[in-house]
């Protein structure tokens, strides 16, 4: 458990340096009143992790003190950090290289059914601790469940995406490798839910994933928060 805390240190530190300042934006007319429409929101989507194994979420839930996605950015509002993680830990070695994550590389799979309409693959990943700002989502791939829902899966592998726009995805089906590539800290997977397919105008979305396990109690349906180890039934 000492490695998994230490985990979630060290994207925690980085997200609140980054966002404390902005902690006064949430509440305004404009968040209030999105807060009002979606906390409560039931997902259309048939969804499932869209991961195999034990992962840690590092960041998801519906308050700040949960989650820093909370604020100040609309579209990602419940949006989830994730890790993969053997035997409670996140990674080997002193954590420098890539290859030390568990998470790096590991397969991603479609969490629902739909049509991949933007993805980027080209990006570098980035050394531990470095963050790329000039191309902040990295390789990500946008899913469209043609019923008003948008999935999007951020900071993938270089090169590992394995969809094109255009394609017809199913749940469950590999789209690509998590990596560490644009506005990340460290190799993880950034998942969000939201409204359209823009980031501009998108407002985000809780998102209720179906049959998995959370800290080992299986759960039909339901939002993983921080903290949890979650895997697939």
């Amino acid at each position: 458990m000492k490695q998994i805390k230490s985990l979630g240190c060290f994207f925690a530190i980085i997200f609140m340096v980054l966002f404390t300042s902005c902690a006064d934006m949430l509440m305004g007319d404009e968040g209030k009143y999105d807060e009002d429409i979606y906390l409560n929101y039931k997902t259309k989507t048939v969804l499932e992790l869209p991961f195999e194994d034990d992962w840690y979420i590092v960041a998801g839930g519906k308050s700040l003190e949960l989650n820093h996605h909370f604020m100040p950015n609309r579209h990602q509002r419940y949006a989830l950090d994730i890790v993969h993680i053997i035997n409670r830990r996140g990674n080997t070695g002193d954590g420098t290289k890539n290859e030390d994550y568990y998470c790096f590389g590991k397969r991603l799979n479609a969490p629902g059914d739909g049509k991949i309409i933007a993805m980027e693959n080209a990006i570098e990943d980035n050394v531990p601790g470095i963050k790329n700002s000039k191309q902040s989502l990295g390789n990500y791939i946008i899913i469209d469940h043609l019923n008003g829902e948008f999935s999007f899966m951020l900071h993938l592998k270089k090169n590992s995406i394995i969809v094109a726009v255009g394609d017809t995805v199913e749940r469950g089906q590999q789209v690509g490798l998590a990596g560490n590539s644009g506005y990340s800290t460290g190799p993880h997977l950034h998942y969000h839910l939201q409204t359209t397919s823009s980031l501009t105008t998108g407002v985000g979305l809780p998102m209720q994933f179906q049959n998995y396990y959370a800290d080992d109690v299986f759960t039909e349906r339901g939002e993983p928060i921080t903290s949890q180890i979650v895997r697939k039934n």
